[in-house]
Order: C-alpha cells, then sequence, then structure tokens
C-alpha cells in the first residue's frame, strides 16, 4: 500500500521549530547550508528529520517501515526532504533490523565454539525459573541446537592464567565440521576470555584466514564481562543478527552511493550514542534499542535546556510504548537487558518497552476478557482503518471511534480512514462478543492499553522508590499526544510537555547524539586500598582502548572526553550497581571514599538500606570514551500567532459515559504562549493528535512546545 503520495509540495513539512513553532509545505523554498539528517526505523513508520545547521530549521517526513522495503523507503524518503544528498554531510540512522531478526528468529545459523565442559551453558542457563511465581513458564529454548556446539580443549582461569594452550588442530576440526552442517556464523565463547582473551584471539585469527567472509563473534570483543551464560548468549546473538544487519548496511550503503551521498553512515547505539557502520557490522548487537534511545537523548537536550531535571520519557509508536527515566539530570542506565526472553550483556539506556502502541491489537482471552497487546497491526496491514487488510481492531481504530482522530486529517490528509470499518470491527471482535456497544468496547480498548502505559512506568518510578508526582511527563512518538493527559492523571503528574515534531522526535534526537564507545573488564576484588592500584592500571587501560576507537571517527583526541565508572556491591552479594567516578576524585583515598558514598546513597535509594561501613567488593570497571558532536539549536518563537481560535469542532467521547461532546479542533500552529485552551478540545497537527480531556488546559512554552497542565493541580 502506498501511504504516501509522490507531490513534494505536500509531502515535507520545513519547521523553524525550534523557531517559529509552523509547518510548512516543503516547495516554499529550499533550504541552505549544510545537512544533518536523522532516520529512525520503528515498527510502522521511517521517520525522517534533515536539520540545516546555519539556521537551525528542520524539515520532517514520515514513510511506512515494510520490512521487505526498509532500503527503498529510505532512499525515497530522504529524496522527500528536497535538498540535494550530495550536501547532506552526515547521516544518523536509528534502526530496527536487528532486533527484528532476533525477535522473528530470522537470523543465521550459528556454529558455537567453547571450552571443552562448556557445551550445554546456553541449555543450563542459570538453572532457575524466571518469573519465580510463574510454573508453567517455559523459558526461550537455546538459539544454537545442542548438534551445532563444539568444543576445543584449552583453559584459563579467572585470573586469566592459561592452564591448557589451545588446541588449534581440534579447533580446524570443529570448525570444518560446523561450515559442513549448514552454520552461517560462528560465535567462539571460552571460559574466562574477558580475563585472558588470548585463546580467541587465536581462534579468529585462524578462522578468518581459512575463511574470510565468515561471520565471527568473539565473547572478548562483544561482552568482556563474567557470568558465563549471559556472554556466551550475548556472542551468540550478536553472530546471529550478523549477517542480517550487514547485508542491510551495505545494501543502505550501496543505494546511497548510487543516489550521490558516500559519506559513512552513523548508526545509533543502545547506549545512547552513535558508531560507524563497520563497528555497527561487527558489532550489531549494540544496535537493538537503538530508535528508543534516540528519543531518550533528545529528551535529556531538550530538558536540558528547558530546566527539567526529573523527565518521564515516553514514546507512543504503532508497536510500542517506550518508557525511560531521566533523574537529576541524568539518564537511568543499566549493564544487562533482555530481549526476546534471551540476555544481552552491555551499556544500555534502561528503557522498558511493552505492547501498547497504537497499532495494539484489541482482543478476547479464553476466559473472554479483554485484552489489549501485546501483538500490533504494525506497518502491514496496519489498523482496520486504515484500509490496507486490517481485520483485527487496535487501539488507533478505538481513538477513531471515539471522535479524537480527525479521519480526513490523519498525516496531514495523506491517509483517509475509515470509521465505518473500525466501528465494525470492535463490534464484531469485541462489542457482540461481550455484549457491549461499540463506545462502551472502544473505551475500554483505550482505558486498557492507558493502564498498561500507567504500570509500564510505575515499574520505572514507584517501584525504584521514585515518586512520578515530582517528574514532568514528555510524551513524543505518533501516539503521544492520544494518551498523555490520561496517563499523566493515572499517575498525579502534574505537567506534561509535548515537544515539536513529537512524532518525529525519536529522530531529532539522533542529531544530537555524541559518538561513544563503552570498553568494560571484570576484576574481581576488595574495594580497599591495597587493591586499588591494579584498578586504577586496568581503568587506565581501558580508558586507552576508548579514547583511540572514537579517535577512528575522526576525532582530534583532545576534543574526546571520558567517564569512568565501577560495578560495586557489598561482599557476598551477588549483584552490583554501577557508580561513576567524579573527575574531581584525583587521588587513591578521594576514590575510595566518594565510591563509597555514591555507592551507599544509591544503595539505600533503591533498596532502603546501606551500611556506610559495610565491606564492599569491586566486579566490572568501565569507562565510556566521548567524541561530541555539535548540538541543533533549540530557537525561541519569533513572534506569535494569532492564536487561539479552533478551526472545527466534532463530537468527541471523553467520559465512561458514553456521550459524544461538541469539542474544538485547533491547530497546533495556532498555540501560543500568551493564550490558553482548556479542554476539552482536540490539538491537530501533521504527525500528531493530542487530546485535551475536559480539566485540563494546553498553551505554548517559548520554544513551541506544548505544555498541558491540569486546571486544577491537585487533580494531577
Amino acid at each position: 500500500m502506498e501511504v504516501f503520495g509522490s507531490d513534494r509540495g505536500s509531502t515535507a513539512r520545513l519547521l523553524t521549530s525550534m523557531s517559529d513553532n509552523t509547518a510548512r509545505p516543503a516547495d516554499e523554498g529550499r533550504l541552505e547550508g549544510r545537512y544533518r539528517v536523522a532516520v529512525d526505523v520503528g515498527g510502522t513508520f521511517i521517520d525522517f528529520v534533515l536539520l540545516d545547521e546555519q539556521t537551525g530549521a528542520i524539515r520532517i517526513e514520515k514513510a511506512p517501515s515494510t520490512p521487505s522495503e526498509l532500503a527503498r523507503q529510505f532512499i525515497k524518503g530522504i529524496s522527500r526532504l528536497d535538498v540535494p544528498i550530495d550536501s547532506i554531510h552526515q547521516i544518523f540512522h536509528g534502526m530496527t533490523v536487528g532486533v527484528n531478526a532476533l525477535v522473528q528468529h530470522s537470523g543465521a545459523r550459528v556454529g558455537l565454539i567453547t571450552t571443552k565442559g562448556f557445551r550445554d551453558v546456553l541449555q543450563i542457563g542459570r538453572g532457575g525459573r524466571d518469573p519465580v511465581y510463574d510454573f508453567v513458564h517455559r523459558s526461550p529454548g537455546p538459539l544454537v541446537e545442542r548438534y551445532l556446539r563444539r568444543e576445543v580443549s584449552e583453559r584459563v582461569d579467572s585470573r586469566g592464567e592459561i592452564l591448557q594452550p589451545i588446541d588449534l588442530a581440534e579447533l580446524e576440526r570443529e570448525a570444518r565440521s560446523l561450515l559442513a552442517l549448514g552454520a552461517e556464523a560462528i560465535a567462539v565463547c571460552f571460559l574466562h576470555a574477558y580475563a585472558q582473551p588470548a585463546h580467541e584471539i587465536a581462534a579468529k585469527k585462524w578462522i578468518l584466514e581459512c575463511f574470510p567472509d565468515l561471520p565471527v563473534s568473539v565473547s572478548h570483543e562483544i561482552a568482556a564481562e563474567w557470568r558465563e551464560f549471559e556472554r556466551t548468549s550475548t556472542t551468540v546473538l550478536n553472530a546471529f543478527i550478523q549477517p542480517t544487519v550487514r547485508r542491510y548496511l551495505r545494501l543502505i550503503q550501496e543505494e546511497l552511493n548510487k543516489a550521490g551521498h558516500r559519506r559513512p553512515l552513523a548508526i545509533m547505539q543502545s547506549n545512547g550514542g552513535v558508531m560507524d557502520m563497520r563497528t555497527a557490522g561487527d558489532k550489531p548487537i549494540r544496535t537493538l534499542m537503538s530508535g528508543p534511545a534516540g528519543g531518550v537523548i533528545g529528551a535529556k537536550f531538550l530538558c536540558d535546556q528547558l530546566g527539567y531535571g526529573n523527565v518521564i520519557c515516553t514514546d507512543v509508536g504503532g508497536t510500542t510504548y517506550d518508557v525511560a527515566i531521566i533523574e537529576d539530570g541524568t539518564i537511568l542506565e543499566r549493564s544487562q537487558t533482555e530481549v526476546a526472553g534471551r540476555p544481552i550483556l552491555g551499556a544500555v539506556i534502561d528503557v522498558t518497552s511493552i505492547g501498547a502502541g497504537g497499532g495494539s491489537i484489541a482482543w478476547l482471552d479464553h476466559r473472554n476478557g479483554l485484552q489489549v497487546g501485546p501483538r500490533s497491526a504494525g506497518a502491514s496491514p496496519g489498523p482496520v482503518c486504515f484500509g490496507a487488510g486490517g481485520t483485527e481492531p487496535t487501539v488507533t481504530d478505538a481513538h477513531l471511534v471515539l471522535g479524537r482522530l480527525d479521519p480526513d486529517y490523519f498525516l496531514g490528509g495523506r491517509l483517509k480512514l475509515d470509521r465505518q470499518a473500525a466501528a465494525r470491527a470492535i463490534a464484531d471482535r469485541i462489542a457482540g462478543p461481550l455484549r457491549l456497544d461499540i463506545t462502551t468496547a472502544a473505551l475500554g480498548i483505550v482505558a486498557i492499553a492507558e493502564t498498561n502505559m500507567a504500570n509500564a512506568i510505575r515499574t520505572k518510578t514507584v517501584e525504584r522508590g521514585l515518586d512520578p508526582r515530582e517528574f514532568v511527563f514528555l510524551a513524543y512518538g505518533g501516539g503521544g499526544g492520544l494518551f498523555a493527559c490520561a496517563v499523566a492523571s493515572e499517575l498525579g503528574v502534574p505537567r506534561v510537555i509535548i515537544p515539536n515534531a513529537p512524532a518525529n522526535f525519536s529522530a531529532w534526537g539522533l542529531l544530537s547524539t555524541d559518538y561513544l564507545e563503552d570498553q568494560v573488564r571484570t576484576k574481581v576484588m576488595p574495594f580497599a586500598a591495597e587493591y586499588l592500584s591494579d584498578a586504577l592500571a586496568a581503568l587506565r587501560d581501558l580508558e586507552d582502548r576508548a579514547r583511540l576507537a572514537v579517535e577512528a571517527y575522526g576525532f582530534e583526541a583532545e576534543a574526546i572526553g571520558a567517564a569512568r565508572r565501577l560495578d560495586m556491591r557489598f561482599k557476598s552479594q551477588e549483584y552490583t550497581l554501577t557508580i561513576e567516578l567524579d573527575p574531581a576524585w584525583s587521588d587513591a583515598e578521594q576514590i575510595l571514599s566518594g565510591a563509597r558514598r555514591a555507592f551507599v546513597a544509591a544503595h539505600r535509594r533503591l533498596y532502603g538500606h546501606g551500611d556506610p561501613d559495610g565491606e564492599l567488593e569491586l566486579v566490572s570497571i568501565r569507562c565510556r570514551a566521548v567524541g561530541k558532536v555539535r548540538t541543533p539549536r533549540i530557537l525561541r518563537l519569533r513572534e506569535e500567532n494569532d492564536a487561539g481560535a479552533a478551526i472545527s469542532s466534532r463530537p468527541v467521547c471523553f467520559t465512561e459515559s458514553g456521550d459524544y461532546v461538541a469539542t474544538p479542533v485547533v491547530r497546533r500552529e495556532a498555540l501560543t504562549t500568551s493564550k490558553v485552551v482548556n479542554g476539552p478540545a482536540i490539538i491537530d497537527e501533521w504527525t500528531m493528535t493530542t487530546v485535551i480531556p475536559p480539566g485540563w488546559r494546553v498553551k505554548s512554552d517559548d520554544y513551541g512546545n506544548m505544555v498541558l497542565e491540569p486546571l486544577n493541580p491537585g487533580d494531577a
């Protein structure tokens, strides 16, 4: 289905956003200057943002993210930005190719080579059941079948001492056997390779000398940390998605070269930084959460400018609802995550994703209970109202039935929505079986989605001892405005911010993303003065490695910054907390005392207790090198528009009573800093609709962001 027309005058919008809060057709004049482009591939749409670095103006574009046509839509979307492609000096790309391959089990056939006696690490895992109280839960089976898991004689202990040299003849025999059995990629994970990688280095060198085109992943390059199961899992997953990601990146680069753009892509990482295309092809495991990470980076950059330190970041797409937290101006991260039930080691922005996007499907379970998600209609066929073959009702269909979406102005009128088809689907699949009227069923679908969203936020705030009422609520993504007030009310959050170009905000966030390189090494030791010199020596080595990696991206050595972190725990604990070392701690005594104070404070905040004199252990050492890019300018509004008047009115249902209320519809560009629109109201813009329920109000701030607040603050 071709969702968008091909006329350039109607397919791109210019925002001096960050400037004058207006959306203009692209044919009102070509941008001038040096351009930077961000491309963010989501589950339903690909978002494009072009930045004019001289004026600060941006232009946005969207295209469907049909899996079989991603490369074509990538190039087509850039061409619709209406600037010469050879004038774009850098393209930042957040992608979902790797995570899709993992979730859909469509990656390569992987052969695993490991230390003799450890063939079944993937099968055994942690030996426990997670979740603990779900007695019928079954974890996903090993990604590598047992006949493709082979052992090699070699042994290194946890201190890095070689106990048994690697048998290269045995390695050759097992590698050739795996290839004969159809292995398309090789993962090598030897015991304690994080402490001494010599055997993995030798194995990789031999394999590539014999098979130079074979994708090979070795654990010390992918996850140089302890925990054999998690490290093996991460290495295998990297090998699993590597051929798919490499093919995609190669195809994108070839298409860009044909179009006249021969500069390298910058690929978004899960840790909130970017890397070059070669590194992304070698370590695609770093890209799994690259899309949501871009939005969080943009949120921090914007909220730093606006003066908000505590922020709940919510991204509502067609497939998922992504939540992240900024606390005291710091993005919360973690060193381990899980995708499709499989553990992954590595620094990632702490994002929780649930299946509660606009395309999430409403369905009845075996008890005839109404459920919403996690399945999504995606880009194809999409919601029923899209008219592209969808038959199952979605959250978007429910909003349309309730009058909250304009069937003639979806995506600025590019796509006409079929309200009758949406109503029939809800009647046939939900309302009829439950003996409800269509409006009540639609309200139920939306209410369940909103409850799921609020619960996702509680896992990031209340469960960590954080009070949502002390945060602002930043809503973006194509569906952010439809849910923002309702979810904020549920949590008691007193203020909602909706940025400019919210549907493309994650892509805009990519434009303010720095080049990052993380290095980590596990070194378990007491956190005491007599051991600290060894830890600091390792830290200096990691910093040198990280800085060299960023220098390879083209940065001058003196322009590269670094952050040093320690994974610490109380003695005899199982898990750790990560503490960042203050650059002002210049000697060992300051590091010992400062890190102890920071660890105890973090432990008390998270768990409610912490002994300031308790014995501490150092587990892992981390260093992050940063090559900073020039960030976009956020400009104040140049002038106020003649705002406040509704351009139309339509009946909208807000309450459980099922009553439809005549509701004014206001174009977003009509909002100003001096005029307030009280709810009920609908704020329409090209890529998003914002619902202002009764009891809420909205106005624009000095930068064109929408600020939503309850009329009575005690009602939030």
